[in-house]
């Protein structure tokens, strides 16, 4: 690419050079040539003329020379091209080609493609200033550079005044540059100043965030391990204190050395009894689980074309109430096709078989497509078996020869027979023309021009149309308007580019005048306008309108134009007609979400973003800006989570930002894949879908194995503490405790956390981020089971040596045998989870528990392994087991009272929920009160530091207000009580010994200043009636509010109170 270091300027916007020395040393500051890079087309010319007056004014003010070249690794701007044209496809997700020239459009931008032609730019960005600089920062990627800069920085020891001083103005030129300033951070960027240090620091830190079930789970496992660590001291406490009382203080028994060991054993198995309790309680088995269900999930969604990059974004696609899809290669196929066509007099909506076309035109519209375009445009069979053919070269023409396919022909054949030397004339397509024709010679010495263009242009140049027979026939003005109104204006309502084919013969002698265009390009014949369009993959109007139905709100976000995004968004129906939606183009969105100083503000963004189906024209930073907007967003029930598509370079920032980034494994790049954390292996919109279900089933087996397990811990946590407390003995033995908390946990954690997903899940809205992971319908289960559970326990427990006619195995001494009463109890207990393990399948108050169990082998195997291993643990467990085997009257009594869950079940299913309401919602999200300081400040970093500013600045100014307030509250006070009955000074009083600065005063001028009562308030009321409205900074109504009215004062002494005053001491102590 020529000698790139000569030519290429080199800025340096975060290290030593500031604005003032590009301004000096090149005549142009980074924002300048930052700012002029983003405009495009017509646009950047007029700012080029504008400001600096041609290319080579440019050049001058650069003190730079051009660059020659082919690749494009910086930005610059183009000087001298020749027919240039770019592929802007990796930066934009368009797939034309991009025609450029010093006139017309000359920004060309890093990471573009020089496709045909050649040129000559000046570099003006490159590294992280260039546009794709500019989006691998918003990926992270210069983070540790910013680190290594950063230790050098420090190695240093201190930076010099000139070093400050730049970095001063580059604070400043970042202020002023408000685009950049969205390239880099798109909103609410923090700058400059004290946020310097933590702002590097969460650039280079690549932690994400904890994701919405993460967090929920975190908060709500730290819950239930505090009430259980609380359950267990206590335990403890009263057990050692209970055997303490009525050892030493009721059967006064002396300490004596040779009891010791006797009293270290109690205190031991007191001890264990705690940690037991405090075991069972802690939910250990919840990381277990969500693990499980998610590589679960992961390892099935994989069959289902989800490749999961990020493990939490599974369960994070469960919650997505928004989706933000690129249009070209997620909901197209990005190929141009024709999808319409006239020919024959006949409007085909789709394309024609062959038949129905006459075998004339037929072989006119091949020969014509075939060889009047370029030789490089070809269709090749596709790299995959299940992939579609490749085009290569021009996307138009590509689609024009994939009609040729559709016809049953083969351009191939046509284009042999007549080789790319033996064309006798080509009329390139340019801007003048707005069409492109081949001159070939037929064999016996005539001439035959093939042309092809826009139906407006071409349409003009006809005078004769083919026919039904394939003849050609006069084709007057006339016939043009009705075909436009009746053709072409419905295909452009579509979204479609008409394209009109024709041709035209030419006698053998005389030769006609080639050169002349005018007496060439008239006189046509048309044979054929055809619709094109980068048609809806079939499979997407489905998947948007069950997503639609999930509760989840798909938006198209697109660098087309706005009409044909508009129409492509009505077939997939984004949006449809007599909905309440916005679309707009990326001008006019970032043009409502800036305000005068062209910062970005949330409030304008969530005035736009619920009514916001289609983003066309937008840039990779306004994709990002809404995405951002969207996520930061409070408007509002419930906070979003976003979900964003994409294929493109351009993607990457967004698919970054967003909850959960889907990239296209086929036609994705590198860096889109990067950004992402699941890739669509076959670039299907609909396996979107299929993400949505796994990530709600993910986030449902979690709820079930949630209201199991807690259930659990509830009953066994009161088992323990009362048995304890009140029979000196737990009910249930550690060793049993932990078979419990064994079948709880982990073998529950992979029973219920393997539960295939149904297409139920897509009847239900999206829980979102505030939603808690234990809604009430679970709450007043777990509740009511938990219930049921401790009467029969506690039934069995003080009743059942009667109801079995056995032994009490109550009060037992320290070292006696397994008892049959106590064996029940604990077999009775297991079993009662065992068939609760079958109700937990159901969280949404569904009557029918054994919906689908049989597709779950996971489950029914885990149910009856349990079930086994507790036989084998009643009838051959012992004493490590402290069991005992038990009669077959007894297993059945145990088995009903099991089975007895399950009717129950139907029993709480029954009760209205909403009739209950005392219960309570359990494991929100984690909410702002709840994260650390550090969190806190961290976050508090993305703040503008001027809105930070003025925030501190309003609650120092109201703090200020309310202390004065008072103060002068308490003066009057004082000056009633010395001066009743007594005349009243003239001096009016001053808070100068109040405030820390002198410019502000208050007017006192009531005539009389009463006592702290009720009057106050009719004072208060007389002082806003003759105030002034204060000159505070931020005019606050607060202080007209609190009678106080603030003047500015240029005099410092003007109405102070004489030093000789006995109010003087008071009110300077005050």
């Amino acid at each position: 690419m020529g000698d790139m270091t000569n030519s290429a300027v080199d800025f340096y916007p975060k290290n030593q050079r500031g604005e003032s020395n590009h301004a000096g040393e090149f005549g142009c500051s980074l924002d300048e040539l930052r700012s002029l890079m983003e405009l495009r087309g017509a646009e950047g010319v007029q700012k080029m003329q504008d400001t600096y007056g041609d290319v080579n004014g440019f050049c001058r003010r650069l003190k730079t020379s051009p660059t020659e070249g082919d690749l494009l690794p910086a930005d610059g701007v183009l000087i001298q091209g020749n027919d240039l044209k770019i592929d802007e496809s990796s930066l934009t997700g368009e797939s034309d080609h991009v025609r450029k020239s010093a006139d017309k459009d000359p920004m060309l931008l890093s990471g573009t493609h020089v496709m045909e032609g050649s040129g000559k730019m000046v570099v003006t960005a490159v590294g992280v200033n260039s546009q794709t600089g500019i989006i691998f920062t918003l990926l992270g990627a210069g983070g540790e550079e910013e680190e290594k800069k950063d230790k050098k920085g420090k190695q240093k020891g201190g930076k010099s005044k000139r070093q400050k001083g730049d970095e001063e103005n580059q604070n400043k030129a970042k202020k002023q540059d408000g685009a950049a300033a969205m390239e880099m951070q798109p909103l609410k960027s923090a700058e400059g100043g004290d946020g310097d240090d933590k702002e590097k620091k969460k650039a280079g830190s690549s932690k994400k965030e904890k994701s919405v079930l993460q967090g929920k789970l975190t908060k709500l496992a730290v819950q239930i391990g505090k009430a259980g660590l609380v359950m267990s001291a206590i335990t403890v406490i009263i057990l050692v204190l209970y055997f303490a009382i009525d050892t030493f203080v009721i059967q006064k028994l002396q300490w004596l050395p040779e009891c010791t060991p006797v009293y270290i054993q109690f205190f031991v198995k007191f001890f264990i009894i705690g940690v037991t309790v405090l075991v069972v309680a802690v939910p250990e088995g919840l990381p277990l689980a969500v693990t499980i269900s998610l590589a679960y999930s992961v390892k099935k969604m994989m069959k289902d074309n989800n490749l999961v990059r990020h493990l939490d974004a599974c369960e994070t696609m469960g919650n997505a109430t928004a989706i933000c899809s690129d249009k070209t290669g997620t909901l197209t196929t990005n190929r141009m096709t024709v999808v319409q066509a006239y020919v024959g007099e006949v409007h085909h909506k789709e394309v024609p078989d062959p038949d129905a076309i006459p075998s004339k035109t037929l072989d006119m519209l091949v020969n014509a497509i075939s060889l009047n375009s370029a030789y490089t445009s070809k269709i090749l069979p596709p790299e995959k078996d299940i992939g579609l053919p490749r085009q290569v070269g021009n996307k138009t023409e590509c689609g024009l020869l994939g009609l040729v396919l559709d016809l049953k022909r083969d351009y191939q054949t046509v284009r042999d027979q007549t080789p790319e030397e033996k064309l006798y004339k080509v009329y390139t397509f340019n801007s003048e023309r707005k069409s492109m024709s081949t001159v070939i010679k037929m064999q016996d010495g005539s001439f035959r021009m093939y042309s092809k263009g826009a139906s407006e242009i071409v349409l003009k140049k006809c005078s004769n149309i083919l026919n039904t027979a394939g003849e050609p026939r006069g084709f007057r003005p006339r016939d043009r308007d009705e075909m436009v109104k009746k053709v072409i204006e419905p295909m452009a309502c579509n979204g479609l580019r008409t394209i009109c084919i024709a041709f035209r013969d030419f006698p053998g002698s005389p030769e006609p005048d080639w050169d002349n265009e005018n007496i060439i390009l008239i006189d046509l014949t048309c044979i054929a306008v055809v619709g094109i369009e980068d048609p809806v993959r079939p499979e997407v109007p489905d998947a948007i309108k069950k997503c639609q139905q999930a509760g989840i709100t798909v938006r198209m976000v697109t660098g087309d134009n706005i009409n044909t995004a508009r129409a492509i968004a009505i077939k997939c129906g984004i949006i449809s007609p007599g909905e309440d939606f916005i679309c707009l183009e990326g001008k006019d969105f970032n043009r409502r979400i800036r305000n005068e100083k062209g910062e970005i503000e949330q409030e304008r963004i969530d005035k736009i973003w619920p009514k916001l189906r289609v983003l066309a024209r937008s840039s990779p930073t306004d994709k990002h800006t809404l995405v951002k907007g969207i996520i930061d967003s409070l408007h509002g029930e419930r906070r979003q989570v976003v979900a964003v598509t994409g294929d493109g370079t351009n993607d990457g920032p967004a698919l970054k930002k967003a909850d959960v980034g889907f990239a296209m494994g086929i036609a994705g790049t590198d860096v889109a894949k990067e950004a992402s954390d699941i890739i669509l292996t076959d670039d299907n919109f609909s396996s979107i879908v299929k993400a949505v279900m796994w990530g709600r089933n993910v986030y449902d087996s979690i709820s079930k194995f949630l209201q199991f397990q807690l259930t659990v811990n509830i009953v066994a946590v009161i088992v323990a503490f009362t048995g304890a407390c009140i029979t000196q003995d737990s009910p249930l033995k550690a060793v049993q405790m932990l078979w419990v908390n064994l079948i709880m946990d982990t073998f529950a954690s992979l029973a219920l956390a393997t539960e295939p997903p149904t297409e139920s899940l897509l009847m239900r809205k999206p829980y979102g981020r505030n939603k808690p992971l234990i809604s009430r319908t679970m709450m007043k289960n777990i509740l009511g089971h938990g219930i049921y559970q401790l009467t029969v326990i506690f039934t069995l427990l003080f009743a059942g040596e009667t109801i079995f006619n056995i032994d009490s195995g109550r009060n037992a001494p320290l070292h006696a045998p397994p008892s049959e009463h106590y064996t029940i109890i604990f077999n009775t207990f297991v079993l009662m989870q065992l068939f609760n393990e079958i109700n937990a399948r159901k969280i949404h108050g569904e009557k029918n528990v054994f919906d689908g169990i049989f597709r779950n082998p996971i489950f029914c195997s885990i149910v009856f392994g349990t079930f086994a291993i507790q036989i084998v643990i009643i009838q051959f467990g012992g004493k490590p087991f402290s069991c005992i085997p038990l009669q077959i009257d007894q297993w059945l009594w145990c088995m009903v009272l099991g089975v007895g869950e399950l009717l129950w079940g139907q029993i709480i299913s029954s009760i209205p929920t909403n009739r209950l309401k005392f219960l309570k919602e359990a494991g929100h999200g984690t909410q702002k009160d709840d994260i650390p300081e550090e969190e806190l400040n961290e976050d508090a970093e993305e703040i503008d530091h001027a809105e930070r500013e003025l925030r501190r600045g309003q609650i120092l100014w109201f703090r200020g207000l309310n202390r004065i307030q008072t103060q002068i509250r308490v003066v009057k006070a004082f000056r009633s009580s010395l001066y009743e009955g007594l005349e009243k000074p003239e001096s009016k009083s001053s808070i100068h010994n109040f405030m820390t600065h002198p410019e502000f005063r208050i007017d006192d001028s009531q005539p009389h200043i009463p006592l702290i009562d009720d009057t106050d308030i009719e004072e208060d009321a007389a002082l806003k009636q003759n105030s002034s409205p204060p000159s505070s900074p931020n005019k606050n109504n607060n202080a007209i509010d609190s009678g106080i009215n603030l003047t500015t004062d240029t005099s410092k002494s003007a109405t102070s109170s004489s030093p000789g005053s006995p109010l003087h001491s008071l009110e300077t102590s005050l």
